[in-house]
């Protein structure tokens, strides 16, 4: 007999149909998975198909499964195996590698390089007059006339403005007109935030986490901010990007320096402090990761 008992798995049955058969054996709709697991729907059902070459990257399609295959209360850490293998037999897309090119505005321009060479010259010019000056003239007891060398004041460069950086630098990340997949995660790969973030809706990185990453499906719809300035966007949307660091060091340093942040607003009557306000929604809560 090659009938299959009730509750085993069939051999050849891909996991995405495993996910399917158990969602549907509680009567549970694809929209239900995803209101418990915030994955949209286009992925679920590329999961349930097993194609997860329309996945943004093999990094969704394991952590999508297995938010999938927890919801549904199956074993995550055997499903996500299962995917792995699938993917395994797929060809590997190039990975995206953030890239900075030099920043014109950066740059010292030429006049200003020459005024300062100019400059340099000229001081060391009336050091060296000042000394020569100074062996020429008569020591103690000597007859001729008392030679009075009269100081020459000697221009000196102004100097810049001291930069005030905030003792605390905060990193925003949240989702711009639309919703945005987005993974945050520490140098040891300790996931700090995990969700599709729907518009309005952000996360504020912890400022004392180690080297904070994100991978992001949609660069372009990511708004990001530092100290409450707003930063260039990490990509253009073309593709996912995946580990970029977003802590406040590396993106200064995209922009040319630290950020200034922006002042304080007194909460209106009826509005707790923390609570978010228009144009500056309350950030949503990070979810956890299992692995």
């Amino acid at each position: 007999m090659n009938d299959v008992e009730p509750g085993d798995t069939p051999a050849t049955e891909r996991v995405g149909d495993r996910l399917r058969r158990a969602r549907e054996a509680q009567n549970l709709s694809l929209a239900e998975i995803g209101q418990r697991t915030r994955i949209p729907l286009r992925h679920l059902e590329a999961i349930e198909a097993t194609d997860f070459a329309a996945l943004p990257s093999p990094t969704y399609a394991v952590g999508f499964a297995r938010a999938h295959a927890r919801a549904v209360g199956i074993d995550d850490v055997e499903v996500a195996q299962e995917v792995r293998r699938a993917l395994a037999t797929l060809p590997r897309a190039p990975q995206y590698a953030p890239y900075e090119t030099a920043d014109p505005d950066r740059v010292p321009g030429r006049g200003l390089a020459a005024a300062g060479i100019g400059l340099a010259l000229a001081i060391l010019i009336l050091a060296g007059l000042w000394y020569a000056t100074d062996l020429f003239r008569p020591g103690p007891g000597s007859s001729e006339g008392t030679m009075v060398a009269t100081p020459v004041a000697v221009p000196t460069a102004p100097l810049p403005a001291p930069v005030v950086t905030p003792a605390v630098q905060q990193v925003r990340l949240a989702a711009g007109d639309n919703e945005v997949w987005l993974r945050v995660y520490d140098a040891a790969d300790k996931t700090l935030y995990l969700g599709t973030m729907k518009p309005g809706e952000g996360f504020d990185v912890p400022p004392d986490a180690d080297g904070p990453r994100i991978n992001v499906g949609r660069p372009d719809q990511l708004r990001i901010t530092l100290n409450g300035t707003a930063l260039p966007p990490l990509g253009d949307g073309s593709r996912p990007i995946k580990d970029v660091k977003v802590d406040a060091a590396s993106l200064a340093a995209r922009t040319g320096g630290p950020a200034t942040p922006v002042a304080a607003t007194t909460p209106a009557p009826g509005n707790p402090a923390g609570a978010g306000t228009p144009g500056n929604p309350a950030p949503s809560q990070p979810l956890t990761d299992d692995r």
